[in-house]
């Protein structure tokens, strides 16, 4: 057991910090005596000392298993501009010889970084075990669950790689976890549910106002973006459904606006959303256009505004993204536009094609390519790889759409409300309500003019002006965005 003023000492001295915030103590004492510890704490909350400032002063290396390779880098390189050198990742363009050398001096490192794709090569999995990590920390754990089985089904191998590692103490970090989440993750990593400590502190962001701003159609929408942009102090960020829409109208809005926008989305080259993503931190972009691909990791404090042009596809989800918003603790603001037919683009999104059983039967027995599955065949064929009957796969699928078909009602249901949108939110997460002033739409309908924002960080070059010629290079747009 390791003494609190020994913890404190590592606080003060490793980070420079005089106390912790809320629910570090209690996090982190639990996993230094050796305690799986499921953490729900809210964006800005510090989450990555949870398992940095414990590494310190554990016997060996701390595995981090990340959802995005942007927010790996991230983590890396603000642990080295601390000065820590002892840290790694792993990641597919590590190749050949470079891999090899990485490996076979693992146990070197106080920080192992990986995907949950990486972590199923053998190769990384037989040097782990040979390092004997002291603590296994799955970052956004809410994806164990919220991804289900149709999105990067790597990570419900985990629970294997937890037994191969000789039960090693688990760390699970999320902003936001329903009860049915959390008992989701904790399933799928293996773990006994009585016996793990969970640190859970509320999702209300009091200064974050709740609006939805329903219009009448596509143009409508179109309109109230252009003048809700104009109209609210920056930075912010507007998500979108579509790569392709969030291209056009950071080019749109650069036009009638006259700020510096981008667009950000998985599609783009990575040294271009790097270097996006580095001047939207400097205030060299005002605005950035994103998919969904954009924000976790992202640690800017000053985010005025989150805008969704499109319907999410959950709460879960949409919570974790306007939690970007006004990690100072100022006044921002997250507006959902809505159109009538919204809902038909998300259920189209999270339609699942799925195989007959006959079909997928045909598969498993060698008779048929997995190529004949669809445009899903390698995320099917990994199912049967692992042992999977075609019974239990269709099984699990129906499960899932079921599920996503609920969440997406809710989302519904949260747009068409008349009461507190904040208390709606605080429900569905297992809280109980609350009073507060400057809460919502719906007892503020005249809040665009009523809050009191802080003022907006002074632009730093390249000017507005610059990166409406920058977009015009870089996606083929003619001079039209050199007016006004």
């Amino acid at each position: 057991m390791i003494k609190t003023d020994k913890i404190y000492q590592v606080l003060h001295q490793r980070f420079g910090y005089q106390d912790f915030r809320d629910g570090q103590l209690e996090t982190i004492s639990a996993l230094l005596s050796g305690h799986d510890t499921l953490a729900i704490l809210p964006t800005g909350a510090g989450k990555s000392l949870l398992y940095q400032l414990p590494a310190y002063l554990l016997p060996t290396g701390v595995v981090i298993v990340s959802p995005l390779i942007s927010l790996m880098q991230d983590q890396v390189d603000r642990l080295r501009q601390q000065g820590e050198r002892r840290v790694i990742m792993l990641t597919g363009q590590l190749q050949g010889r470079d891999r090899r050398a990485v490996l076979d001096s693992l146990g070197q490192y106080r920080f192992i970084f990986a995907s949950p794709e990486m972590l199923t090569n053998s190769q990384v999995l037989q040097a782990l075990r040979r390092v004997r990590p002291s603590l296994l920390v799955v970052d956004e754990a809410h994806c164990i669950s919220q991804w289900g089985p149709d999105f990067r089904p790597e990570y419900l191998l985990l629970k294997q790689l937890r037994i191969q590692l000789g039960g090693v103490v688990t760390l699970m970090l999320t902003a936001t976890a329903t009860p049915r989440v959390r008992q989701d993750i904790i399933k799928k990593l293996g773990l006994d549910f009585d016996h793990v400590r969970q640190v859970i502190r509320s999702v209300n962001r009091p200064n974050i106002f709740l609006a939805v701003d329903q219009v009448e159609s596509a143009d409508a929408k179109q309109a109230e973006l252009v003048r809700l942009v104009k109209t609210l102090p920056g930075p912010g960020i507007i998500y979108f459904a579509s790569r392709k829409l969030a291209t056009q109208q950071a080019i749109i809005l650069a036009q009638e606006t006259g700020l510096a926008v981008a667009p950000y989305h998985a599609g783009m080259p990575a040294l271009e959303r790097f270097n996006i993503q580095q001047q939207f931190m400097a205030n060299q972009l005002q605005l950035i256009c994103a998919t969904s691909a954009f924000g976790m990791g992202v640690d800017k404090n000053d985010l005025r505004y989150i805008i969704h042009y499109h319907l999410p596809a959950n709460l879960a989800s949409y919570m974790q993204e306007i939690g970007r918003a006004g990690r100072d603790g100022q006044q921002s603001v997250a507006v959902l536009l809505y159109a009538p037919g919204d809902e038909g683009l998300q259920s189209q999104l999270t339609t699942i094609d799925l195989p007959s059983e006959a079909l997928l039967t045909q598969v498993q027995q060698g008779k048929l390519q997995p190529a004949v599955l669809g445009e899903q065949a390698d995320l099917f064929a990994f199912y049967l790889h692992q042992g999977y009957t075609p019974q239990q796969i269709r099984r699990a699928f129906h499960q899932r759409q079921h599920q996503l078909t609920f969440n997406l009602q809710k989302m519904r249901d949260y747009v068409g409300l008349k009461r507190c949108r904040r208390n709606y939110l605080l429900n569905y997460f297992g809280e109980g309500e609350i009073r507060q002033d400057q809460c919502c739409d719906n007892d503020q309908p005249d809040w665009a003019a009523q809050l009191k924002f802080p003022s907006s960080p002074a632009p730093v070059q390249p000017a507005a002006a610059d990166w409406r010629a920058r977009l015009a290079k870089l996606f083929n747009v003619k001079s039209r965005l050199d007016k006004g």
